[in-house]
């Protein structure tokens, strides 16, 4: 790691950032509503640009809102390190995923401003856009937009449940910026995030070195039976597409635990039968479905394994079905050097920390397409996430964002006015269990 002077982040300044982030959206039970594009995330937005421009940041937007702060490097023309994440939130969401990265970032920036740290690169803080997807599919539209994996005009015709369209949606909120979209280069692209999941803290790590993420295939699976009335009908002769679909999930829940454990994961998330009256037995039933495993060859297996179990169990009741994607997302391997550079930070600091794989996708799935990328997790709560309960302390945040600081360092070649120490509060030995 460069030579830079004793530095941390101020976790107090940094927690009161995200409370009053969190304050847009408030829900009653604590956690926030700040769908993308919505009235709440230009607030959050504004918010962000404020902020930025008080340190002294050039803040410019792009096409598709992907908004990016802009702090000089002494060789301004070399390609700059991006650190950030995004804004937006679930409908029900917490008060972390996400913003916990871009206001991270911001507080390095804050703090490198404070102690007159100067970075060869520039360094931009990001706010993707519509990271989420809960709004407008697909999830990591700013991102995958900017690094050529989706079309914009795709993105822009994109609809939400009551037909608003991203293009209406970004110019209703005044975020639909003149800076071109992605076609430069990144010099790298570091990612603070919850963990949301229970891993670090079962393991009582504080922080996790990403190393990539793990592959996720959704789908939409229809099964087509025959809509009889729900009284004369014996049980017998009924083509129910939702008891062919039970016998299906059975035999698929059983052989995912065993066959892909311990890190295959099935999940059957929203389910529709039509016609959706009481008293008829549904003639069709679409169910979505999402898979994922860090290896892409047992991804290839689980699905074979979806379309046998649902064949064997519509052969049984003489039902019909197919089986249609909907998105998929290969199996991600970070940049060594970003990972080097994450354990590094962390180790320097003195934190524990452990190696491991991202179980949900993330913009930096996308920036890995065009720039070296690195994560860094911190626990949750329970590794309760995309649920207004989502927790973390005072202290993991702070810990995440110093691991950022050196790691941006690194990457970004800090200043040389003396020996890093950067002790953590309470330091615990690095280093992988």
């Amino acid at each position: 790691m460069a030579s830079v002077p004793d530095l941390r982040v101020d976790g107090g300044r940094l927690w009161r950032r995200l409370e009053e982030m969190a304050r847009i959206g408030a829900t009653p039970a604590g956690g926030v509503h700040r769908l993308a594009l919505s009235e709440e995330d230009r607030r959050a937005r504004d918010l962000f640009g404020e902020w930025a421009a008080s340190l002294g940041l050039s803040v410019s937007v792009d096409g598709i809102g992907n908004m990016f702060a802009r702090r000089a490097g002494t060789d301004d023309a070399r390609p700059p390190v991006v650190l950030g994440s995004h804004l937006d939130s679930q409908p029900t969401g917490g008060r972390f995923d996400g913003p916990l990265g871009v206001l991270a970032a911001l507080e390095v920036v804050h703090t490198f401003e404070e102690h007159g740290i100067v970075t060869t690169s520039p360094i931009e803080v990001a706010n993707w856009t519509n990271e989420e997807g809960a709004r407008f599919p697909p999830a990591m539209m700013g991102s995958g937009v900017f690094s050529g994996r989706f079309d914009l005009a795709d993105a822009l015709r994109a609809a939400d449940p009551s037909g608003v369209t991203v293009a209406r949606a970004i110019d209703r909120i005044g975020y639909r910026g003149a800076a071109p979209i992605g076609g430069r280069r990144l010099g790298a692209h570091l990612e603070l995030h919850i963990e949301q999941g229970p891993i670090l803290e079962d393991a009582g790590h504080e922080i996790g070195v990403v190393t990539g993420v793990q592959g996720t295939r959704w789908f939409d699976l229809v099964i087509i039976g025959e809509e009889a009335h729900a009284g004369p009908t014996p049980m017998p002769r009924r083509t129910d597409p939702v008891a062919v679909l039970g016998r299906a999930l059975v035999g698929l829940y059983r052989r995912v635990e065993t066959e892909f454990a311990p890190h295959g994961r099935l999940t059957f998330g929203v389910l529709t039968a039509t016609p959706a009256s009481r008293n008829t037995v549904p003639g069709r039933v679409r169910v979505s479905v999402d898979i994922r495993h860090p290896e892409d060859e047992a991804l290839d297996d689980m699905e074979a394994c979806l379309e046998q179990e649902t064949e064997r169990a519509c052969a049984e009741r003489g039902a019909e079905w197919r089986l249609d994607s909907v998105w998929r997302s290969p199996t991600v391997r970070f940049s060594d050097r970003c990972i080097a550079a994450v354990r590094g930070a962390a180790e320097h600091c003195g934190y524990r920390w452990m190696p491991l794989m991202a179980g949900a996708g993330h913009d930096s799935v996308h920036t890995n397409d065009v720039a070296p990328t690195g994560m860094i997790f911190v626990p949750c709560e329970g590794g309760v996430s995309h649920n207004e309960a989502e927790r973390i302390t005072p202290r993991q945040a702070e810990a995440g964002a110093n691991v950022l600081l050196h790691a941006a360092l690194n990457l970004a070649g800090g200043g040389s006015r003396g020996p890093v120490s950067c002790s953590a509060t309470n330091p615990s030995p690095g280093g992988p269990a």
